[in-house]
């Protein structure tokens, strides 16, 4: 018999990178294989959220460099994220798993608007819910709207996927002596500058008591195992 989940609800948080080929574009493959592990979690019975970030396609904050209207450059970073939904939500579909895509700005065409306690229940109906746009305002990362949204929609932990298997002291692709974490708490994550999330998020997540699951989404079947609550990646607490 399967190992029942720790969890029932939870946040996942993907980088729009993760959905290109070497970050950038929108490769199906990718798309496909991120929809099974979900697909596969949401089999357990673990009610998923996820907000997707749109970096493979355009970032924001790069434009706002060059000289482009900072609030203009993060709309444009948000519609990048409605691409990216719309992309994960047809994978989902397309392997019968039910879905509802909702954004921050109004998409009435494409995707119905952010409504909290319409997001819940479409969750408790298990539903995959998508979320784009972020927190519809301009500076503010996907991170943190990751981390509103965790909070407003009660999960139980927002897990952010990675291509590396947990937070380590280093970067562990360029550094060999990096170790890796098990457990941190959030004040040692901070004290350590280790990043997990922007600052921002990362506040809003040790304020609201949200723990963090970091781990690689990419090696089969280890969302899984992560909500089975194995040994998979690192926890921040």
């Amino acid at each position: 018999m399967p190992k029942p989940a720790k969890v029932q609800r939870i946040l996942l948080k993907i980088s729009g990178e993760s959905l290109g080929k070497d970050g950038a574009g929108v490769d199906p493959n990718v798309v496909a294989k991120v929809a099974d592990q979900i697909a596969r979690v949401q089999r357990l019975g673990v009610e998923v959220a996820v907000v997707v970030g749109g970096g493979n396609l355009l970032r924001g904050a790069e434009f706002a460099r060059l000289g482009t209207n900072r609030a203009t450059a993060d709309h444009m970073g948000m519609l990048a994220t409605a691409i990216n939904t719309l992309a994960l939500q047809d994978a989902l579909e397309r392997i019968g798993v039910g879905t509802r895509a909702a954004s921050a700005i109004e998409m009435k065409t494409l995707m119905e608007p952010y409504i909290r306690r319409r997001m819940i229940r479409h969750l408790e109906k298990g539903r995959v819910v998508i979320l784009a746009a972020g927190t519809g305002n301009p500076y503010f990362t996907t991170d943190t709207a990751a981390a509103l949204r965790a909070t407003e929609l009660h999960v139980d932990a927002i897990f952010k996927a990675t291509k590396v298997d947990g937070v380590y002291t280093a970067d562990p692709n360029k550094d060999k002596t990096a170790r890796k974490f098990q457990q941190l708490t959030f004040q040692e994550a901070l004290d350590k500058d280790l990043r997990v999330m922007d600052r921002t998020a990362f506040t809003l997540c040790m304020e609201n008591d949200m723990p963090i699951m970091v781990f690689d989404m990419f090696r089969e079947g280890n969302m899984e195992r992560a909500v089975r609550g194995e040994d998979i990646g690192t926890w921040v607490v």
